[in-house]
């Protein structure tokens, strides 16, 4: 079994020039899946608002929520980095609540780290975290928990004003300590100037090739969420058609009587069944099985 990924080995990564390869998970199955592919680093994203939950945005879930499918990931993985994603509501309003979310996923569920969004007050948040002996990773770019504020689900930093703010917030967070930003829906060519001002990891999304790594939601490399999916997914399978086709499959069979086959029953040897007959062939059986009883006032 290879070596578990950490927050330094990510740095050598980094600094060989070796790819980190990062995904989404929400679940048991979905970890051990992603722990047999050998990606580096999982994120138990809030994204589990809208592919999971069924919201349309990812602002709704609760902290108890993240907490409970960042447990179950963790109970899948031996190998990858596993971070979780901070809620909106679940840092903004002070150090201390930041701390004390952060310390959830930690001590709750196993994270080995924390991922919050954007620059600004966001940096005081990460510091925080970061001495309290958590890693953090940032989040700059479009960052969804806050989509409202920059006109929706839509590229960022497409202007020399907006890409200086996204620089900056990138320094800033890794002033602070962060060992990985996040850079999501970015012109490539904004990423790449940022990026060689940076010394930690990035990842990508939607940011282009000069990033030392790459993030997709789970649902949508493998074709599973059904709705709108940005320019920047590549599906590398199509498990939502291939779901649907499998249920009408089995659903069919069911209402013609072809599915439990022989090969899907149990047996029971003749004389076990012949002697079961004669006790449901009792009388006093039958009788009991047609008391009309009352119940006690």
């Amino acid at each position: 079994m290879s070596a578990p990924v950490t927050v330094p080995s990510l740095a050598e990564m980094n600094e060989a020039g070796e790819a980190i390869v990062m995904v989404t998970a929400y679940d048991f199955p979905s970890a051990q899946a992603v722990e047999e592919a050998g990606v580096d680093v999982v994120l138990v994203g809030d994204t589990a608002a809208m592919v999971v939950l069924g919201h349309d945005a990812t602002t709704p879930i609760a902290m108890d929520e993240m907490v409970t499918m960042a447990s179950a990931v963790r109970r899948g993985l031996k190998t990858p980095l596993l971070i979780g994603d901070l809620p909106f509501g679940s840092y903004e309003a002070s150090n201390e609540l930041a701390i004390a979310s952060a310390q959830r996923f930690v001590k709750e569920a196993g994270c080995d780290a924390v991922k919050l969004e954007r620059g600004g007050a966001s940096v005081d948040r990460a510091r925080a975290i970061i001495r309290s002996g958590i890693p953090v990773m940032g989040h700059v770019g479009l960052t969804p928990q806050s989509a409202s504020a920059l006109g929706g689900f839509k590229a960022q930093g497409r202007t020399a004003e907006a890409a200086a703010k996204l620089a900056e917030d990138a320094l800033a967070l890794q002033a602070v300590g962060c060992f990985a930003i996040v850079f999501e829906a970015v012109p490539a060519a904004v990423t790449e100037a940022v990026v060689e001002r940076l010394e930690v990891p990035t990842i990508g999304i939607g940011a282009g090739p000069a990033t030392a790594g790459q993030v997709l939601v789970w649902h949508d490399l493998l074709g599973i969420h059904r709705g709108h999916s940005p320019r920047f997914v590549k599906r590398y399978a199509e498990l939502g058609a291939a779901t649907v086709g499998a249920l009408r499959e089995y659903a069919d069979e069911v209402r013609t009587g072809s599915f439990p086959a022989a090969e899907h029953i149990y047996s029971i040897e003749p004389a076990e069944l012949a002697e079961l007959r004669r006790y449901l062939d009792q009388e006093s059986l039958s009788s009991a099985a047609a008391w009309d009883w009352e119940p006690l006032p």
